[in-house]
C-alpha cells in the first residue's frame, strides 16, 4: 500500500492516530521502534536541528523538501510535512507540493500565515485573506498526481481574529478541498471541542510542550473528536535536555562514565542505525561476485 493510501486509512479510522515528531533520521528510526504507525516532522523541530535557529520563516522550499527527501527514505512510515505558507504563491504553492511528493511524503499541511510566518505558539502572527488561503487550496489539490495525498490547511486565525473567526475560516478550507483541518493554538478543551463539532471534517491537534493549548492525552483528544495529534516537538525538547545536561557532565568532569546508564552501548546503537543489515547485504554482494566470477573461470577452463 502507497504511504498516502496508509496515512488516508489511518486517518479515517475511528482510533486518533499519534503522530510523533522527529527532526532527523535518527529520530525516525526510534519512531519505528517504538511502533507508531506514522509520524510528523515540522518545521520548527527541523529549524532547530538544521540552523540552531527558531523557527520563523529561514528554511526554504529546497532545503525543506531535501529533508523530507532524507526522512522518506529512511522508512517505509507515512509522514506528515509542514509545507509553511506554501513559499509564495499559488505558483509558488504547486511547486512546492510537486516537490513535496518526489520526496515521498503522505501529507502536508499549507498555512494561512503571512510569511514570514512563526511558529504557531509565538506572538506577532498575521494571517492572509480567506480568498489568499483559497486559492493556495486549490492549487495544492490541482497539482498533486496522487489523489491520496492528504492536503491538511491550517488556520492561525484563533489569535488574531478569534475562535468563531478561525472556524469560519475551517469551514471554508474544507469546502475548498482540505483534506484534513488544524486549527492552531485553541486556548481551552471546550475550544476544541467546538472545532471539532462545527467543522465538518477530520481534525488535527497539536501539543506542543509549554504551548498555548491544554496537553491532553491522545484518549481525551479521541473523545473531543479528533483524527490526530501530533506531538511535534517533544522529541526535540527532550534531546536538548539531554545534551546540554550531557555537555555539562563533561565540561566539568571530563567524563562521561557517570552518564552511561542514560545511553546506548556501542552494540545497542549499531543495531538501530541498522549495521548488522548493511553488513548482510554487503557479504551478500561480495558472495554474488565470487560466485559469478568462479562460473565465469570455469567456462573458460572448459
Amino acid at each position: 500500500m502507497r504511504r498516502t493510501s496508509r496515512f488516508r486509512q489511518l486517518i479515517d479510522q475511528p482510533e486518533i492516530l499519534v503522530l510523533p515528531g522527529a527532526h532527523d533520521a535518527l529520530s525516525v528510526r526510534m519512531i519505528e521502534l517504538a511502533g507508531f504507525e506514522a509520524f510528523t516532522a515540522g518545521g520548527y523541530a527541523a529549524t532547530a536541528t538544521l540552523l540552531g535557529a527558531p523557527d520563523i520563516g529561514q528554511l526554504g522550499l529546497a532545503e525543506m523538501a531535501d529533508h523530507y527527501a532524507r526522512l522518506c527514505d529512511t522508512t517505509p512510515l507515512p509522514i506528515l510535512a509542514d509545507a509553511d505558507t506554501g513559499y509564495g504563491s499559488t505558483i509558488n504553492v504547486a511547486r512546492t507540493l510537486r516537490a513535496y511528493e518526489r520526496a515521498g511524503v503522505a501529507a502536508l499541511f499549507i498555512e494561512d500565515q503571512v510569511a514570514p510566518k512563526r511558529c504557531g505558539h509565538m506572538e506577532g502572527k498575521r494571517v492572509v485573506p480567506v480568498t489568499e488561503m483559497v486559492a493556495k487550496i486549490k492549487s495544492a489539490t490541482d497539482a498533486r498526481v496522487d489523489q491520496d495525498l492528504v492536503i491538511m490547511a491550517r488556520t492561525d486565525a484563533r489569535a488574531i481574529e478569534g475562535l468563531e473567526a478561525a472556524i469560519e475560516r475551517a469551514q471554508i478550507y474544507r469546502e475548498a478541498g482540505a483534506d484534513l483541518i488544524f486549527v492552531e493554538a485553541p486556548l481551552t478543551a471546550d475550544e476544541m471541542a467546538r472545532i471539532c463539532s462545527e467543522i465538518p471534517a477530520p481534525c488535527m491537534a497539536n501539543n506542543v510542550e509549554g504551548g498555548k493549548t491544554p496537553l491532553l492525552s491522545a484518549a481525551q483528544l479521541e473523545d473531543i473528536g479528533y483524527a490526530c495529534v501530533a506531538f511535534p516537538v517533544a522529541a526535540t525538547y527532550a534531546i536538548a535536555h539531554t545534551l546540554r545536561r550531557l555537555y555539562a557532565t563533561l565540561r566539568e568532569s571530563g567524563e562521561t562514565l557517570s552518564l552511561q546508564g542514560e545511553m546506548l552501548n556501542f552494540s545497542a546503537f549499531h543495531d538501530i542505525v541498522r549495521l548488522p543489515a548493511l553488513r548482510d547485504m554487503e557479504r551478500g554482494c561480495d558472495g554474488f561476485a565470487r560466485d559469478l566470477l568462479e562460473k565465469v573461470a570455469a567456462r573458460s577452463v572448459d
